[in-house]
């Protein structure tokens, strides 16, 4: 059951700032309601009142409305029209679809002389022998009735046959609440049939005395039985709850205030049923990493990505194409050593990298262009790869003592592959430049160093010294 309270109205109210003191239009409609209350008392300036759509039985706790203008209860179970005679300002009254049998209590609208407009369609009054004119000469000051103007010539002739109208009226509002009475009573004991076939079966409730435990089978044991059964069938078990399902909805029963209230229950209980099983299976856990500490590959988003190496710079690239107009605050990276993982939205996106990354020095860019993530991971330091060098061609020398290549080009031709550190992360010295040793004889600094030509190579042999000549310094 809902019931009217403070917080539901300031709720509503939010076109006046919450305050509910000088509230003048209120909309409270298909909330479940099942009693008007408080509303005489926290909102006296109210000029318009929507309550359709709920399960309002009765109309009360309006009369301290003094300014209320326009009243909405369609599509409730009102059954009477009554107090609203406190409500001086009212000239709209909407009682559409509800269930009005009495329709002598219209004449207590008599009093609301402001009173202009009046629907009663779906009604069970409207069904009565004469009951437009019966309306039409009980409340004088109306305009019009369930949306058809009332004209002058048609009150007259409402007016002059007022008593024969009223005695018609009178005997048929008799024969109807006798059916309500009926059906009233034919409510009570479905809904008494209902609650002995939810009531569940006890131990002893069935008159039967257990005296031997070993011949005879307890019902707890027989109800477990029965819970073992629908557990491993759970087909029939559905299969039961689609029929009754299909007989409440296909069963005819006739239109009164218990028969909605009824689906409305039924209504509830599976909304309410299909929240508890909700509840009950809990979303499991995602497997990150097993428990032997292997990393897994997992894509819960489902976005392309590529994932490539770049040799030159010695750094690894996730290029994850992530929605363009996503908020990059929906987004959140982890760079591990030996992986990646992305949370996008709450979705897990982890890859394992080819290699060793070092995680503080790695970075992540947004695309503004496309939305795309790209994360630049450098590999860890001491990583090796395997260089290879390419060997220069040939180049001829010419010495003054013939042609032939130098020493210095023959030991360089010479030199082999090595595998060498990345020169732009060592700190160490660079052992790919060392030359190796001619022989054991020779120091490090005669095997590095080429030798000196001899003296004789500076001078020609057609050389005559002439002491005319200063010398050259």
């Amino acid at each position: 059951m809902v019931y009217i309270t403070e917080d539901l109205i300031r709720r509503r109210a939010e076109h006046n700032e919450c305050e509910i003191f000088s509230l003048e239009e209120v909309s409270l409609h298909q909330q479940d309601i099942e009693r008007i209350e408080h509303l005489d008392r926290w909102c006296r300036e109210l000029r318009i009142l929507y309550l359709q759509n709920n399960l309002i039985p009765r109309i009360e706790n309006v009369g301290r409305l003094k300014k209320l203008e326009y009243l909405n209860l369609a599509l409730n179970n009102i059954e009477v029209i009554e107090n609203l005679e406190g409500c001086e300002s009212l000239q709209k009254l909407d009682l559409t679809v509800n269930f009005v049998g009495r329709l002598s209590s219209v004449e207590s609208l008599r009093h609301n002389i402001h009173l202009r407009e009046l629907f009663l369609v779906g009604n069970p009054c409207t069904r009565f022998e004469g009951y437009r004119q019966f309306v039409v000469a009980a409340l004088p000051q109306l305009k019009s009735l369930d949306g058809t103007e009332i004209s002058r010539s048609e009150r007259i002739r409402a007016s002059q046959g007022l008593e024969e109208v009223r005695r018609r009226v009178a005997e048929q509002e008799q024969e109807y609440l006798r059916r309500r009475a009926e059906e009233k009573e034919e409510a009570r004991r479905k809904e008494a049939g209902v609650e002995e076939e939810k009531k569940e079966r006890k131990p002893g409730f069935d008159g039967r005395w257990y005296t031997d435990i070993n011949n005879t089978a307890s019902p707890e044991s027989e109800e477990n039985k029965e819970n073992r059964e629908l557990k491993e069938n759970p087909k029939n078990l559905e299969e039961d709850e689609e029929q009754r399902e299909r007989e409440f909805w296909h069963t005819p029963c006739s239109f009164t205030p218990e028969s909605r209230l009824e689906a409305h229950r039924h209504l509830e209980e599976k909304r309410r049923a299909k929240e508890k099983g909700k509840e009950k299976k809990p979303k499991a856990p995602r497997t990150l990493i097993t428990a032997d500490g292997r990393v897994l590959n997992i894509n819960e988003p489902k976005l392309d990505f590529s994932l490539t190496e770049d040799e030159e710079n010695n750094t690894i690239i996730l290029d994850l194409e992530v929605h363009r107009h996503m908020d990059t605050s929906l987004i959140d990276v982890d760079v591990q050593p030996s992986y990646a993982r992305v949370t996008v939205k709450g979705k897990i996106f982890q890859v394992v990298l080819p290699a060793e990354v070092k995680p503080d020095s790695s970075t992540a860019q947004r695309s503004q262009t496309t939305g795309h993530l790209l994360l630049t991971m450098p590999r860890a330091e001491g990583e090796i790869k395997v260089t290879k060098t390419i060997p220069s061609p040939p180049r001829v020398c010419q010495n003054r003592r013939g042609g032939g290549l130098s020493e210095d080009n023959q030991r360089k031709n010479n030199v082999p592959e090595r595998l060498e550190v990345d020169p732009s992360k060592r700190t160490a010295v660079d052992l790919a430049i060392i030359v190796p040793r001619q022989s054991a004889k020779e120091g490090p600094m005669e095997a590095s160093r080429p030798a000196p030509p001899p003296a004789e190579d500076h001078f020609s042999e057609g050389f005559v010294d002439d002491p005319d000549v200063p010398l050259l310094i």
